[in-house]
C-alpha cells in the first residue's frame, strides 16, 4: 500500500495520545526465557464486483464495491527450547474452509518445510457476512455464490500466507499476558426459547457470554499486539449490503490499528486481531431485527458494536492479568462425523449414541430471523415461531426412517451428507497450550452454552481455571452450527443448522476431553486423516469475470464524469464519478483503488485510502463498461484544507493485457 505520510485519525476519532498503548507498569515484567512471538498482517481482499457474499445465502447479495479491505492477522508463537511453532491467524472472511487451509499448508510447506503443518496452523474466520465467497471445495456453500471464485480464493490464500510469513519474520522475545473483561451491550441472544431449555444457562443471566479475553503481547514494556475473543455475530451489515466490508470486528481492528495506533499496513507496529469465540446464538442487532439496534443505520451499528469491542479490549490492557510462562504444546484430531460414536459418559443418558450424516432442517432454511438472509419466500419458520408441521409430514414420507430417527426432532429439508462432496464431514479439532493458556478450536459455530460446556470439560480434564480456556469456532474448516442437545430439540435456526444431529455437542466434548487428557498426560493423540481436498471441483462462478474493458463512450479511462463540489464542511459526504474498469482484474493487494489527498505546500499527502472506514468505492458495471464512484465521508474533526480524490484502475485489452491508469478530480476545500 502506498505510504500514508500523515494522518488525521487521532483527531477524527477523539483519541488524544498514542501513549495509551503503553502497557500498564505492573504488567511490564521480564520476558519468560524461551518464548518468542511474531506478528503480521496480510491483505486478503476478495473481488469487489459481481462476487456472491458468504453468510446470508442470498443470491442477490453480490459485491458492487468496497468499504473496508479484508485483512489476515497472524501471530506466530515459538517455544525456543523445543522449536515448537504455532501460527494463529484471524481472517476477515465469512467462513473458513478446508480448501483454503490445505492450500495455505502447501505454500507454507514449500517455504518452511515441516515447520508448519496441519497440527499447528489455526486459521479462523471473523464471520463477516459482507465478504466475497466462492472459496469452498464443497458444493453447498458455493451454490449460494453461484460457483467457485478462483480470484478471491487466490487473494484469500495469498493474504493469509503473507500474514504468516511476516509474523514468522517478526518472531522475537516478548511478554504474553491473558486478561479478561465484560461486555454486555454488543449482542443479544437470538433464540431465547432454545437457550432457556439449558439447565446450565443460568450462568449467563443476560443470555449471552459477556466474556472478553485478550492475549496481549508486549515488547520492552510496550503493547505491540492483541488477540481478542468475544462472541457476537458478524451481521451488523444487512443482507442487502453490496459493499465488501469486515463488519463489527473489522471496525474494531481497524480502529485500534489505524485510528489509535496510526499503523501503516505495509509495516505494522501494532496488530489487533478480533477473533470469534462461540457466538452461535448471539446477534449484534440489539433490537432483534436486521440492521437495527442500537440505531436504524447498519453502518453506524457496525461502528458502535465494533467500538464497544475495542473499548472493552483496550480497557483490559490496563488491568492486571496472568503472565504466561514459556512452554507450548498442541494436539489435534480429524473426526468423521458421518457416524462418530459417542460414549455413555458424554451422552448424559447413559447410552451410546452416534452422530449422523449431515442434514439441514427446515429451520436452517428459515434462517435467523433476527439477522436476515435465508429463503423467506419458502415460508419456513424457526421452532420458536411454530415450526413447519407441513414439511414435517412430508419429510416423514420422503426421508428414510433411519435418517429421520438419527436427526429427530429435526424436520429434514436437505440430507446433504448422503452425497459425497456436498459438505465437509471429516472435521478438524485442535487444542493448543501457550504457558497456562489453552485454546480449543473447532470448525463449528458453537452457541454460548455449547461453548461453556466445552470450556468446563476442558478445564476439569486439565485441572486448570476455566478462565484460562478459550473455545474458538470457525477454524480450519466449516461444519455448520453446534447447539446443546436441549437447544437442538427446539429446532430454531441454530438447531436446524446443527448438521450432524442431537449428539454433535457430546461428540465434540468427547474429542476435547481426549485431546486434553493426552496433553495433560504427555501422550500423543491419534490425529486421524483429513478429508480429500476438493478444491477446484466446483465450476467457476459466471459473474464478475472481466474479459475486456471499454471506457464510458466519448471518454478515456480515468476521466472524471462527475466532479466534487467546490467546498464541503466536516460531516458532509464528498462524491466523484470516474470512467473506470472492472476492479477484479487487479485486486490491488497491499495497495488501494483510491486516495483522499490533502495539499501540503506544493505536494499532496495521502490522508485516506480504500482500507479506511471513511471511504467507499462503488462499481456500476454494464458489460465491458464500469463507471466508478468514490465516496468520502468527512470525519467530524477533519483538518481544513485543500483536497482531491484520486482513483487507480487497470484496463484490460482484448488480448488480456492490463494497462494501469489514474483519475484525479478537481481540487475542493474542506472548511
Amino acid at each position: 500500500m502506498s505510504g500514508i505520510r500523515r494522518r488525521t485519525f487521532l483527531a477524527a476519532s477523539g483519541v488524544t495520545a498514542l501513549g495509551t498503548l503503553a502497557v500498564r507498569p505492573g504488567n511490564a515484567v521480564a520476558a519468560p526465557t524461551g518464548l518468542e512471538v511474531g506478528r503480521g498482517i496480510g491483505d486478503m481482499t476478495g473481488e469487489p464486483l459481481g462476487a456472491g457474499m458468504n453468510g446470508y445465502a442470498v443470491l442477490e447479495q453480490s459485491s458492487a464495491g468496497l468499504h473496508l479491505r479484508q485483512r489476515a492477522r497472524a501471530f506466530v508463537f515459538v517455544d525456543t527450547a523445543s522449536q515448537q511453532h504455532l501460527a494463529h491467524v484471524t481472517c476477515e472472511v465469512g467462513l473458513m474452509f478446508d480448501s483454503i487451509f490445505e492450500e495455505v499448508l502447501r505454500r507454507l510447506g514449500a517455504r518452511y518445510g515441516e515447520t508448519y503443518h496441519r497440527g499447528n496452523v489455526l486459521l479462523s474466520a471473523t464471520h463477516t457476512h459482507a465478504a466475497p465467497g466462492g472459496t469452498d471445495g464443497h458444493l453447498l456453500v458455493d451454490i449460494t455464490t453461484l460457483g467457485f471464485r478462483p480470484v478471491t480464493f487466490e487473494s484469500n490464500v495469498a493474504g493469509i500466507v503473507d500474514a504468516i510469513v511476516r509474523a514468522h519474520d517478526d518472531v522475537r522475545p516478548g511478554v504474553l499476558t491473558i486478561t479478561t473483561g465484560t461486555l454486555d451491550d454488543a449482542g443479544v441472544n437470538r433464540s431465547e426459547r432454545a437457550f432457556n431449555r439449558d439447565p446450565d444457562g443460568a450462568q449467563f443471566p443476560g443470555k449471552i457470554d459477556p466474556r472478553s479475553v485478550n492475549l496481549q503481547l508486549a515488547r520492552g514494556g510496550e503493547l505491540v499486539g492483541v488477540i481478542n475473543w468475544f462472541a457476537t455475530h458478524g451481521t451488523s451489515m444487512k443482507a442487502t449490503n453490496l459493499l465488501v466490508s469486515t463488519d463489527n470486528k473489522g471496525y474494531a481492528a481497524w480502529h485500534w490499528e489505524r485510528a489509535v495506533a496510526g499503523v501503516d499496513y505495509r509495516n505494522p507496529s501494532f496488530v489487533a486481531a478480533f477473533s470469534q469465540s462461540t457466538p452461535g446464538d448471539v446477534t449484534p442487532n440489539l433490537d432483534k431485527q436486521p440492521g437495527t439496534g442500537p440505531t436504524a443505520d447498519e453502518f453506524e451499528n457496525t461502528r458502535i458494536i465494533g467500538l464497544r469491542q475495542f473499548d472493552t479490549a483496550r480497557a483490559q490492557t490496563e488491568t492486571p492479568g496472568t503472565t504466561l510462562d514459556a512452554g507450548m504444546d498442541v494436539r489435534w484430531l480429524y473426526a468423521d462425523f458421518f457416524g462418530y460414536t459417542v460414549r455413555p459418559e458424554f451422552t448424559g443418558d447413559g447410552l451410546t449414541h452416534t452422530t449422523a450424516p449431515a442434514a439441514l432442517g427446515a429451520a436452517f432454511a428459515a434462517s435467523s430471523q433476527e439477522d436476515g438472509g435465508g429463503l423467506p419466500a419458502l415460508g419456513l419458520e424457526e421452532g420458536e415461531r411454530g415450526g413447519n408441521p407441513a414439511l414435517a409430514a412430508l419429510s416423514s414420507v420422503i426421508m428414510p426412517a433411519w435418517l429421520r430417527d438419527a436427526h429427530a426432532p429435526k424436520d429434514i429439508l436437505l440430507p446433504v451428507g448422503l452425497i459425497p462432496g456436498i459438505v465437509q464431514q471429516i472435521l478438524p479439532f485442535h487444542l493448543a497450550r501457550i504457558g497456562a493458556f489453552h485454546l480449543f478450536t473447532c470448525p463449528f459455530e458453537p452457541t454460548v452454552v455449547a461453548g461453556a460446556r466445552l470450556r468446563t470439560a476442558l478445564a476439569d480434564t486439565l485441572g486448570i481455571d476455566r478462565e484460562l480456556v478459550v473455545v474458538q469456532g470457525y477454524t480450519n474448516g466449516y461444519g455448520h452450527y453446534l447447539t446443546t442437545p436441549e437447544e437442538y430439540d427446539n429446532q430454531d435456526y441454530e438447531g436446524g443448522a446443527t448438521a450432524f444431529g442431537r449428539w454433535q455437542l457430546p461428540a465434540t466434548i468427547q474429542i476435547a476431553v481426549e485431546l486434553a487428557s493426552a496433553m495433560r498426560d504427555g501422550l500423543p493423540a491419534a490425529s486421524g486423516t483429513a478429508e480429500r481436498d476438493l478444491t477446484g471441483s466446483i465450476p467457476v462462478a459466471p459473474t464478475g469475470n472481466p474479459f475486456v474493458d471499454i471506457p464510458t463512450p466519448g471518454r478515456a479511462f480515468g476521466d472524471v464524469l462527475i466532479q466534487p463540489s467546490p467546498s464541503y464542511g466536516v460531516g458532509q459526504q464528498v462524491s466523484a464519478r470516474f470512467a473506470g474498469a472492472n476492479p477484479n482484474s487487479n485486486l490491488r493487494r497491499d495497495d488501494t483503488y483510491l486516495a483522499i489527498e490533502r495539499a501540503d505546500g506544493a505536494s499532496w499527502v495521502r490522508e485516506y485510502d480504500d482500507g479506511d472506514w471513511y471511504t467507499k468505492i462503488l462499481f456500476d458495471n454494464t458489460g465491458p463498461i464500469t463507471d466508478t464512484t468514490v465516496v468520502w465521508d468527512i470525519p467530524p474533526a477533519q483538518q481544513p484544507g485543500r483536497y482531491r480524490i484520486v482513483y487507480f484502475g487497470d484496463a484490460r485489452s482484448p488480448d488480456g493485457r492490463l494497462t494501469p491508469f489514474t483519475g484525479t478530480t478537481a481540487e475542493f476545500d474542506v472548511v
